[in-house]
């Protein structure tokens, strides 16, 4: 509240089966301008995913097929159809890390195929982020592969990263360990510009 004190919560509850398919529907209704799916980082498709946090024991539970029911009935391509409308874009992160540590995009390997799959699959623009350097992201939109390559480590160090890839000039260096501290300018505001 603005006086700083809790209001009363409401007890979380999972959604009936019948209210799943109308959330974005509602988001419309409800004035927002966009509706972003988001799959990953524990986000709702992500949640339907995990066996450890889906305890749900309708058809969206318990089984992998199950508890993959929700991601795969957010079908992008019959939705636009559907809607008579284009998506802004499918926006998808390779994963660079393992069990042994960060691995280059370059590599190669299966998730590589993975993107490109779901590249051929989606009708509409495709971004693609997780770990690319200047040269891998340009590859990659040459070969049709992506439409747009989103940086993000990068932006964080080099506030004129655009200049910088532009003029092909070398980059700063990104410090992880400031990633996620609260400090609003150590690590996040405090890079050098290519002129300084």
């Amino acid at each position: 509240m603005p006086d700083g004190s809790l209001g009363p919560l409401s007890e979380p509850r999972a959604l009936k089966t019948s209210e799943i398919p109308h959330a974005a529907i509602n988001a419309n209704r409800a004035g927002f301008d966009g509706v972003e799916i988001h799959g990953a980082h524990g986000y709702l498709i992500d949640q339907f995913l995990k066996d450890v946090i889906n305890d749900r024991t309708d058809e969206y539970g318990g089984s992998i097929e199950n508890r993959c029911r929700f991601l795969m009935e957010i079908r992008l391509n019959a939705l636009q159809e559907q809607l008579g409308l284009k998506l802004a874009y499918l926006h998808v992160t390779q994963p660079r890390f393992t069990v042994a540590g960060t691995k280059n995009l370059g590599e190669g390997g299966e998730e590589a195929k993975l993107m490109r799959a779901w590249r051929r699959a989606y009708q509409g623009t495709f971004m693609s982020s997780g770990g690319y350097t200047r040269e891998l992201g340009m590859k990659d939109v040459v070969n049709g592969d992506a439409d747009l390559i989103s940086y993000g480590r990068l932006f964080i160090s080099n506030p004129d990263l655009v200049f910088r890839f532009k003029i092909n000039a070398p980059l700063n260096e990104y410090n992880r360990g400031t990633f996620y501290t609260s400090d609003p300018v150590i690590g996040y505001t405090d890079y050098p510009f290519l002129r300084e």
